[in-house]
């Protein structure tokens, strides 16, 4: 007898999928395999997909992944599907923040769909560093909190937030370099998480791999369940080796630039070298308008999409 199943992908470890089913009888998870095209690179399953299930009394494994429905996005940092919000995690200070990695990954989210949320942790360390780069975030109205695990700054406003806005069956990830405190505000913001942490190391200002996989966890309940994710720490998002997309594509994903775009003394100015009596977005820069580390992140994007376009060509 073979039944059908649907279900949420909330963790995935050796070849084995936990699978979320929810259905007339309930809510269960399902240990299950993936057949084998999904199990190949370009069709691999992810965490966070929503799957078709055949449970078969019939064949060795017995439960089985048979189909992937279609996704409304996919990340490759973190590795994800259906995302619908994405908190970017970094200390205001150990380790210190590298700013174009932050706003690489606001690009990803802004270009996928996925409304990116900036969160700056460890202010107790520095809080005059974690208000100049919140300053950042918040002039190109991307929602910011300033936390604090230490001290409980800032836990409350982003848990509300979370609360109002990762539910009826909504996604996010926390997402992040090592060290930066994910798991650890986490747990202060859903105690029953319980999620693994660790220290950082001194001498390189790293921390230790706690998070080894995606997971999902269900936080809230009845029919205002949402799904938060934990993820493994990186410090690289290459453009260059990656195709998170195109340099055509570049501009949208820094909104800002956008009203600015059209004005500039030549009609093919691509905003990298040109100075301010030439480019509008520069002289938006220059007057305030646009946060400088916003336009060199721009500009440093831009430099390796275009190089990797010419080497294509």
């Amino acid at each position: 007898m073979i039944v059908t199943k649907y279900g949420k992908v909330v963790k995935g470890l050796g070849g084995l999928y936990e699978t979320r089913v929810e259905d007339e009888n309930g809510i269960e998870r399902l240990a299950c395999r993936a057949k084998g095209v999904l199990k190949r690179d370009d069709e691999k399953v992810l965490i966070g997909d929503n799957v078709k299930i055949l449970l078969d009394d019939s064949t060795p494994d017995g439960l089985i992944i048979s189909e992937v429905i279609e996704r409304k996005n996919s990340l490759i940092r973190p590795p994800m599907a259906n995302l619908d919000y994405l908190f970017i995690v970094f200390a205001a200070k150990k380790p210190t923040p590298v700013i174009e990695t932050v706003d690489k990954l606001v690009a990803i989210s802004v270009h996928n769909g996925i409304k990116p949320v900036i969160v700056i942790t460890k202010s107790d360390l520095d809080s005059t560093v974690a208000d100049e780069l919140a300053s950042i975030y918040i002039k190109v109205g991307i929602p910011t909190f300033i936390t604090s695990s230490e001290d409980k700054t800032g836990v409350v406003p982003l848990a509300e937030y979370i609360q109002s806005e990762v539910v009826c069956g909504k996604t996010a990830a926390f997402a992040g370099a090592s060290g930066v405190g994910k798991s650890t505000l986490m747990n202060a913001l859903f105690p029953n998480l319980t999620l693994a942490t660790a220290e950082i190391s001194r001498k390189i200002e790293r921390g230790r791999h706690t998070t080894r996989h995606v997971e999902i966890f269900e936080i809230q309940g009845g029919e205002n369940t949402g799904f938060l994710a934990d993820t493994p720490g990186f410090s690289l998002i290459d453009f260059a080796r990656f195709d998170f997309f195109s340099l055509e594509e570049l501009i949208p994903t820094f909104p800002e630039l956008i009203p600015y775009i059209g004005k500039c003394r030549y009609t093919d100015c691509a905003h990298v070298g040109e100075g301010a009596d030439e480019c509008a977005v520069a002289k938006a820069a220059l007057e305030g308008n646009i946060p400088e580390s916003r336009l060199e992140s721009y500009r440093s994007i831009y430099r390796v999409l275009k190089d990797k376009k010419n080497n294509y060509t």
